[in-house]
């Protein structure tokens, strides 16, 4: 499943990304282009 962050687009997808599933993610991850961190992606 994919993640897309709200505010600034870009779209976590873990075919892309190792196949590291976005709940598998650590608590501290932060978008790579706006910075914000896991609590503003939404599912695909």
């Amino acid at each position: 499943m994919k993640y897309t962050c709200e505010p600034c687009g870009y779209v976590y997808d873990p075919a892309e990304n190792d196949g590291v599933a976005f709940e598998n993610l650590p608590d501290d991850y932060v978008c790579p282009i706006c910075g914000l961190g896991k609590d503003v992606f939404v599912a695909e």
